[in-house]
C-alpha cells in the first residue's frame, strides 16, 4: 500500500539498516532520536498537507495515470510550476523550517529532460529507466533525496586532478549488473529522511572526468552508505526536555554528510554514466528549478513577520510608527522574493522531453534575493523583539518554584498577555534568526543551490547588454556605424510572446 499520511511515512522509516553517526555514536533508531525527530516531522507534514489540501499538494500524473504527491510530479505546464511554488510557501508557513523535499522534486524534473536528450544523442536507454523509477516512487509515494554537492577538495582542480580521487563521487568498478561508486556528498538536506537518494555530478566535467559522470538512484539504507549528522546551532535544546527553549519544538531541518564506500547501483537505476558533456547541462537545469524553489523561504518569512508583529503587540507597541514601518519593510522584502520565483514559473517553456522548465534569469534573481533579504528580515525581527531574545532565562528557570514567580513578574509585557506566551514567541524569533532553524532560513539561503556568486555569473551571462544598448541607441537616435552584437534573447522573446498571447 502506498504511504498516505504523515504517520504512515514516519512508520516507513523505522527498522531500516541506516548507519547514522551523531555526536560520535551510532544512532540505534533515528526516528526516535529527539534531535532527529523534528526534521522527520517536517517531511511528514508534506504528506499531511496532501491529505488536507489535495488541490494544492497533489496532481494527476501522466506516468501512473493516478493522483500523486506534487513533490513527485513531472511538471507538464507552467501552472504546475506555479502550484509547486504555492505549495512550497504553504509548507514554509506550516513548519517554519526546511521540509527537505524540493531537492528530489527538482532532481527528477531536471533528469527528465537530460536523460531524454542523452538518449537522443547516444541511443542510450536512460529515459525509460528514469520513467520506471519515477513510476515506482509515485506509486509507493516515497521521498526522494537529491545528492549533488561533492566535498570538492582543491577547488582549483577538477575531479580527475585531485590528489585524492574520492573528493568527487566516481565509479570505481562496473560489471554486467551495474556500477560501484565511492566518494562523499556534503550538506545533504533530508538524506536520512529519504527512501531513495539520486546521486548527481556537481559541476562541468571534461573527458578526463568520465568516471565522475554518474547519475543513479540508491536506497537510503544501501550497503556501503554512512551518514554523519551535521551540527546546528542550539540543536541540543531538543534533548533537554520542555518545549519552550527549542523555539520550534515540533519541526526542524536536517543536513548530513553521506559517505559512499563501494555503493552498488544496478544498471536499471543508472541514468547517466560517462556522458560528461551533459553534466553541466544537468547542473544548470537543476539549479534553474531549484533556485526558484527558494520561494519556500517566503513561507518562513511569513512566520517570522508574524512573530515580530506578535511580540510588538505583546510589548504594547503594535501601532508605533517605526514598528509598523519595519513590518512593512519585512513584508516588501519577503514578497519581492516570491514575485521573482513565481514569475520564473509563470514564464516557463516546454523542453523536448515534454517537461516544462521555468525561466532561468528570474530563477537566478529569486535566489540572489534569497541570499540577502532573509538576513534583513531577521535583523528587523530582532530589532522589534528587543534584547530579551538573547538574554532570556531558560524554561527550567521559568518552571522553578523560586525563580519562576520572579520571571513571571519581571518579564511581563502588556496587561493581559501571558508571560509564557511572550517567552514562546521570543524563543521562536531566536530559533529562526540565531538558533536551529536559522540554518534553513539564513545560511542555507546564502549557500543552498549555489552561493551568491553562482547566481551573479548566470545573471551576467543573460544580461542581454548588446540588445539593451541597441534599444537605447535607437531611442536616442544615435548614429554610428557599430551595431552592438545581439545575444540570444530567448528571455525577451518569451516575455513578449506571453504578453502578446495575454493581450
Amino acid at each position: 500500500m502506498p504511504i498516505r499520511t504523515g504517520e504512515e511515512y514516519i512508520q516507513s522509516l523505522r527498522g531500516r539498516k541506516l548507519k547514522v553517526y551523531l555526536f560520535g555514536e551510532l544512532v540505534k533508531e533515528p526516528v526516535d532520536h529527539p534531535m532527529i525527530r523534528p526534521s522527520i516531522n517536517a517531511v511528514a507534514e508534506t504528506y499531511d498537507l496532501a491529505v488536507r489540501e489535495e488541490e494544492l499538494a497533489t496532481t494527476h500524473s501522466s506516468i501512473t495515470g493516478t493522483k500523486v504527491n506534487r513533490f513527485l510530479h513531472i511538471v507538464e505546464s507552467a501552472q504546475d510550476l506555479v502550484l509547486q511554488n504555492k505549495m512550497q510557501r504553504k509548507m514554509g508557513q506550516n513548519t517554519g523550517t526546511c521540509f527537505q523535499r524540493c531537492v528530489g522534486m527538482d532532481a527528477i524534473n531536471s533528469l527528465h529532460s537530460i536523460t531524454y536528450e542523452i538518449d537522443e544523442k547516444f541511443s542510450t536507454n536512460y529515459h525509460k529507466r528514469l520513467l520506471d523509477f519515477i513510476k515506482m516512487v509515485q506509486t509507493e509515494n516515497l521521498v526522494i533525496g537529491g545528492a549533488m554537492t561533492d566535498p570538492k577538495g582543491d577547488r582549483s582542480k577538477g575531479p580527475a586532478e585531485q590528489a585524492d580521487p574520492d573528493m568527487f563521487v566516481r565509479v570505481v568498478e562496473k560489471n554486467d549488473k551495474g556500477v560501484y561508486i565511492t566518494g562523499a556528498k556534503a550538506h545533504q538536506t533530508g538524506c536520512i529522511n529519504s527512501h531513495w537518494i539520486i546521486i548527481m555530478p556537481t559541476m562541468r566535467l571534461t573527458e578526463n572526468d568520465k568516471d565522475y559522470a554518474i547519475v543513479g538512484a540508491v536506497p537510503a539504507d544501501a550497503e556501503g552508505i554512512t551518514y554523519i549528522y551535521g551540527r546546528q546551532s542550539c540543536d541540543t535544546r531538543s534533548m533537554e526536555g520542555g518545549d519552550i527553549d527549542a523555539g520550534n519544538s515540533q519541526f526542524a531541518g536536517q543536513e548530513a554528510m553521506i559517505i559512499l564506500d563501494r555503493v552498488f547501483i544496478p544498471w536499471e537505476k543508472v541514468f547517466m554514466y560517462g556522458e560528461y558533456e551533459f553534466a553541466l547541462m544537468l547542473v544548470e537545469r537543476f539549479t534553474c528549478y531549484h533556485r526558484r524553489s527558494y520561494v519556500c523561504k517566503t513561507g518562513l518569512g511569513d512566520v517570522l513577520i508574524g512573530a515580530a508583529a506578535t511580540i510588538a503587540d505583546y510589548n504594547g507597541i503594535p501601532n508605533v510608527s517605526h514598528i509598523k514601518d519595519k513590518l512593512v519593510e519585512m513584508t516588501h522584502l519577503n514578497e519581492s522574493i516570491y514575485a521573482a520565483g513565481i514569475a520564473s514559473s509563470y514564464q516557463a517553456h516546454k523542453l523536448k522531453s515534454g517537461v516544462w522548465l521555468n525561466d532561468d534569469m528570474l530563477a537566478q534573481v529569486c535566489k540572489h534575493n534569497v541570499t540577502r533579504f532573509p538576513y534583513e528580515i531577521g535583523r528587523l525581527a530582532q530589532d522589534i523583539a528587543g534584547g530579551l531574545v538573547v538574554t532570556m532565562p531558560s524554561e527550567k528557570d521559568f518552571r522553578n518554584p523560586e525563580t519562576g514567580p520572579l520571571l513571571r513578574k519581571y518579564l511581563a509585557g502588556r496587561k493581559g498577555v501571558d508571560v509564557e506566551n511572550r517567552m514562546r514567541v521570543l524563543r521562536l524569533i531566536e530559533n529562526m534568526t540565531l538558533g536551529r532553524n536559522a540554518v534553513g532560513y539564513l545560511t542555507e539561503s546564502m549557500h543552498g543551490a549555489g552561493s551568491p556568486q553562482a547566481q551573479r555569473i548566470q545573471i551576467a551571462r543573460q544580461m542581454q547588454l548588446g540588445y539593451k544598448k541597441n534599444l537605447a541607441k535607437h531611442l536616442a537616435n544615435v548614429k554610428d556605424d557599430f551595431e552592438e552584437p545581439q545575444e540570444n534573447s530567448e528571455y525577451f522573446k518569451r516575455v513578449f510572446k506571453i504578453n502578446n498571447e495575454e493581450s
